[in-house]
């Protein structure tokens, strides 16, 4: 009998994390329909074995796993059209988001990644609404965050999102902005609930505000040549696969954040919710980039929400 096609599938968190789960599911479908055709391999957290987060970009460019996801921010330099989705306020509800990622904004989306990089984009997880933790102070008003250190995504547009808001944003990756939260160097870092738990990021920073301030997506990507070199009921199995799994790991990503809140604020946190006139100062803060965009990607983009 043939090798059987070796399919590896990394990440960069726990195996207990949704996105983990997930892979776990694509895997153990593929396997229980192809058998001893197919071997499957997974590299739950990629940081364990010294990569950055943002290197499991080029592990599966490269080939050397099939199959791995990663915020679309840490694109937006190859794929510049990426960089509307990390807009500030770009969406207000989820059900909203999750409508436009799978509809025809996600498709556009996955054809400009297509054009620039060696990938076959088959979906997107969820990441979710991102909130701020900071070890200062709480924060209800944009000057809360004059001059507090930031880690943000490697993306210009937000970076310029936390520059309009006060603060001192740093384009760092994952890696490097643990290690900084735990010396104390950095201030304040976004995320969703569940990624701040996950990497235990709530045991330095006591201060958390729902600010809900970006929605990001993670697009699930195959190193193209691997994935167009497949049998075609491979191929189909593979995607499939991979919308069972889409809908499974939103599902979880629902209950890690009630998860997550629930620990924030087991471990002796605060948690602040913006009232409705807070919000919109924050809103007025970065009005003026959400100005710029429809110069810089179109009212057509827009329209794809």
């Amino acid at each position: 009998m043939a090798n059987p096609i070796v399919i590896r599938m990394g990440g960069y968190g726990p195996p207990t994390t949704s996105f983990s789960r997930s892979l776990k599911l694509i895997g153990d479908t593929l396997q229980a329909q192809f058998g001893d055709r197919i071997d499957v391999k997974y590299v739950w957290n990629i940081m364990d074995f010294g990569y950055r987060a943002e290197e499991i970009l080029w592990l599966v460019e490269d080939g050397v796993l099939t199959l791995g996801y990663q915020s679309s921010s840490y694109l937006t330099d190859r794929v510049p059209e990426l960089g509307f989705v990390d807009l500030p306020f770009l969406f207000d509800e989820r059900d909203r988001a999750r409508a436009a990622i799978d509809g025809a904004l996600g498709q556009f989306l996955a054809e400009r990644i297509e054009e620039r990089v060696n990938y076959r984009i088959l979906g997107w997880f969820e990441n979710g609404f991102r909130q701020i933790s900071n070890r200062l102070r709480q924060l209800h008003v944009p000057a809360d965050l004059k001059d507090m250190r930031i880690r943000v995504l490697p993306s210009e547009v937000q970076v310029r999102t936390f520059a309009l808001l006060g603060a001192v944003p740093l384009r760092w990756d994952l890696t490097e902005a643990i290690s900084a939260i735990k010396a104390g160097t950095i201030d304040a870092q976004e995320n969703p609930f569940a990624n701040t738990v996950t990497y235990g990021v709530h045991k330095f920073h006591h201060f958390h505000t729902v600010t809900n301030h970006f929605y990001i997506s993670r697009p699930i990507f195959l190193h193209r040549p691997a994935f167009d070199g497949w049998p075609a009921d491979l191929q189909a199995a593979m995607r499939e696969a991979v919308k069972r799994a889409i809908v499974f790991q939103r599902d979880l990503a629902i209950e890690e954040d009630r998860e997550a809140r629930a620990a924030i604020g087991a471990a002796g946190c605060e948690i602040a919710a913006l009232t409705a006139d807070e919000h919109d100062q924050f809103r007025a803060a970065v009005a003026p980039l959400l100005d710029e965009a429809r110069f810089t990607y179109g009212d057509k983009m827009f329209g794809l929400i």
